[in-house]
Parts: C-alpha cells; structure tokens; sequence
C-alpha cells in the first residue's frame, strides 16, 4: 500500500498548513470523503466521478453491498453500470482503498475501514453485520498455531451467532 503525505489547509479539516498522512485520511470518514480525489492520486489511480461517488457511497455506509453502492451512486450522479462498480470495487480494493468482506451466505460487503485489527459478528437469522474490536490485542490472528510455511499476511475473522432482535422474535 502507498503511504504519503497530504497537505490541506485549516478550512479543509481544522488544521493549518500541517501535513496529513494517509493513514489518518482513511482513518476519518469525514477526510475520506473531502480527500478521495487525492487518495486515488497517491495510488495512482485516475480521478473519475464514478470512483469518486463509490468511494462516498462507501463512506457513507458502514457495509455496503455492490448493488447498494451501485444504487447510492445512481442517486448521487445519476447513472452508472453495474460493470463499472464492480470494476471500481475491484480496483478499491486491489489498491488497498476500501475491504471487501465475504461473509458466508451472503452478498460481498465492502468497508472503508483498514488496517485496525476488527473482525466481523453476524447474525445467522438476518445476516445483521457489525464491527468487533479483536479481543486479544494487536493482530493476534496472524500468529497461527501452525503456519504450515506460510508466510501469513492477514486473516479474517467472523464470529456468527444471533443478534438481539433475532433472539427476542425466536423467543416470543
């Protein structure tokens, strides 16, 4: 992933004439959106508004599925293919931009949020996904009983079980 340093003024983010690492871009919803024209640039991806208005759409909701993001971007431009945000998400996530999650039994997700060391929990019932920090500290998961010689880069956790709602409606 390409690291950088963005420079953006006082009226941009409450920062004057300081530097902005990237990292720090992605780290803040409210940056990732006012930056996403400079985040492509840095990792060399050329500016369009359909990528532009992916990466809101994105943004805008915390895990978000390929046709809701195709949706969000018709409301915001006006038209896209559904080709093209495939290929976007695609390009996103191959540039180290945006995750791609692939919950069992359902659609792809895909989520702003990188490198922080969260997993999933979703419910069996109504497919309800949300965040959950890592329990045991800085990526644990990386560290398997048996790597088998592999040299082992990520891992992907996802904890299923039923949420609340699902548990009261079962009860009643």
């Amino acid at each position: 992933m390409i690291r950088g340093q963005l420079t953006i003024n006082r009226n941009q983010a409450g920062y004057f004439g300081e530097s902005l690492n990237i990292d720090n871009v992605q780290n803040s919803p409210r940056l990732w959106r006012m930056h996403s024209d400079q985040l492509l640039r840095e990792h060399g991806v050329q500016v369009t508004a359909q990528r532009i208005a992916v990466m809101n759409a994105i943004t805008d909701h915390k895990h978000i599925s390929a046709d809701a993001v195709a949706t969000a971007v018709r409301a915001d431009i006006g038209s896209i293919s559904r080709q093209s945000v495939y290929d976007t998400l695609a390009l996103l996530v191959s540039e180290g931009l945006v995750r791609k999650i692939q919950p069992v039994g359902s659609p792809a997700l895909f989520e702003r949020e990188m490198d922080d060391n969260h997993h999933h929990i979703i419910c069996r019932d109504c497919g309800h996904l949300a965040d959950v920090e890592c329990s045991v500290g800085n990526a644990p998961c990386l560290t398997a009983s048996d790597d088998h010689g592999f040299e082992i880069d990520e891992a992907d956790v996802a904890y299923l079980g039923r949420c609340p709602t699902c548990q009261k409606v079962s009860r009643n």
